[in-house]
């Protein structure tokens, strides 16, 4: 299916409403460094720079429907404490998600802890009480389910074994979606499948659904038999199994077991990605795309959110450019500033120091790989700022840029030494510079330090400033005056 139709089917899905119920829960990351081991006992000492809280399980999968646009009902259940405090004003924080967060006094928030060293989980530490929801809240929730879907287009179960999804709360989830002709999917948990009754579609994960029927899903044949012998026993309408760096396989009743691979990605961190892939299947299908359209978004999704850090969301944006680009490492040219902040600290916490260059790049030379080359070897990570095409223009005169910024993008971002390209519409890359607080800033050789534009917010921090020769000969402006003298 063409990436055309993808695009705007995500278009289509903008203001949609999803209910989502489920298991909430607070994810907190503690970032360090580890130097050495402890004398006390053969265990790493870490030494904490940050830490970040979110939201997570159900309020991760809410964050990534609002991140993809759609409107979303949140309904779970939250401990009377600190962390549902800090849970309810994150998630009141965010656009377009309203909440119903039932308080229970006898049990606590769910909280997962995550201790995190050079872009490795060392620990995580849970804080839980998993047993079944008491009537009461219980009873809450359905009334919830039950008013919010009056006015949805589609209904997620986020199960995760917590409590909250309870036979009622799936009953009731299934008939308000038969009553208003909306389709119910889950994230499933455990071995019994079958309790989720008729529901549209299940999305467990390969070692899921091989639990849960005593069947490897390692090849894509295994994932045939899985597919079959679950519809065969289970009522559910559909299956999506999610395969990490394979894909995808699904199968409607009644229909082949189809496959969708997912591109070869670096990876950061899983945490999050199946949360992730849902709300993208979830956009696809309450915008009324088919099951293949809607698997085909959330392998692109997810393929994005495992390049961040944390429960990381994925925007309609960086969606569409992935899908518009279809490159390989995350599919786009060039990325949004927002995502490229977060990015650069999923680098530092590897350890990684974050380089940066700047300039038109409109027709590209041996000068421009020079100074790219050379930034990179001095950097693990290089990213490129690429001047708009209105900001050539204000600086290079109206018949600039020759290739437009797009087209400028591609091309820097298929070079083995960049790593990321941002484009910036300002004249200078100050703002852009500042945002990213790079360690290395490079420049070429017709700058002097004083002349180079965030020379002083690099060096204020610590960081480099570093001088490129220039490539004698060598410029765009010179290759189009000798290209113009000799079409005269």
């Amino acid at each position: 299916m063409g990436t055309g139709a993808l695009r705007d089917l995500v278009k289509a899905g903008a203001g949609k409403r999803v209910v989502c119920v489920g298991d909430v829960m607070l994810d907190r990351f503690v970032y360090g460094h580890v130097m050495r081991i402890s004398p006390e006992a053969p265990v790493p000492i870490m030494k904490r720079t940050r830490e970040a809280a979110m939201p997570g399980g159900a309020g991760n999968v809410a964050r990534n429907l609002s991140s993809l646009g759609l409107s979303t009902s949140l309904i779970g259940v939250v401990g009377d404490d600190a962390e549902g405090r800090t849970l309810a004003e994150l998630l009141g924080d965010l656009r377009d998600i309203d909440t119903d967060l039932i308080v229970m006094r006898d049990r606590p928030t769910t909280l997962k802890t995550r201790f995190v060293a050079a872009g490795q989980q060392l620990l995580r530490v849970d804080g839980e009480d998993s047993r079944q929801i008491d009537l009461s809240a219980e009873a809450d929730i359905v009334v919830s389910l039950e008013h919010a879907a009056r006015q949805a287009d589609l209904i997620i179960l986020s199960d995760y074994a917590k409590g909250a999804v309870t036979d009622a709360v799936i009953a009731a989830a299934i008939a308000a979606g038969r009553a208003h002709g909306i389709p119910v999917i889950a994230d499933p948990k455990g071995r019994d499948f079958a309790r989720y009754g008729e529901i549209d579609l299940l999305k467990p994960n390969a070692s899921e659904l091989g639990l849960a029927f005593g069947l490897s899903v390692e090849t894509d044949r295994d994932a045939v038999e899985a597919l079959s012998v679950a519809l065969d026993t289970l009522p559910a309408r559909a299956i999506v199994v999610t395969r990490a760096a394979k894909g995808m396989s699904f199968q409607t009743r009644g229909g082949p077991v189809m496959h969708r691979s997912g591109e070869a990605r670096e990876v950061y961190d899983v945490s999050g990605a199946g949360d992730t892939s849902i709300a993208a299947l979830g956009l696809g299908l309450a915008a009324g795309g088919s099951l293949a359209e809607a698997v085909e978004l959330a392998i692109a999704a997810s393929g994005i959110a495992v390049g961040k850090s944390g429960t990381a969301t994925v925007s309609a944006a960086e969606l569409q450019a992935a899908l518009q680009m279809g490159l390989k490492q995350g599919g786009v040219s060039h990325i949004p500033l927002e995502t490229l902040v977060d990015q650069t600290h999923v680098w530092r916490d590897a350890q990684l120091t974050v380089g940066f260059t700047n300039g038109c790049f409109d027709i590209l030379h041996p000068g421009h790989l020079r100074v790219l080359e050379e930034a990179k070897a001095r950097c693990g990570r290089l990213v490129v700022g690429l001047n708009s095409d209105a900001s050539v223009r204000r600086l290079k005169g109206a018949n600039r840029p020759v290739n437009d910024e797009e087209s400028r993008a591609r091309v820097l971002s298929g070079l083995s030494a960049v790593d990321a390209v941002v484009v910036f519409d300002e004249d200078t890359p100050e703002e852009l510079i500042r945002a990213l607080q790079p360690d290395l800033l490079v420049k070429g050789g017709d700058y002097t330090i004083e002349t180079i534009v965030g020379a002083d917010i690099v060096t204020a921090r610590g960081g480099t400033v570093h001088i490129v020769p220039l490539v004698d000969g060598q410029s765009t402006t010179a290759a189009i005056a000798r290209a113009n003298a000799k079409a005269d």
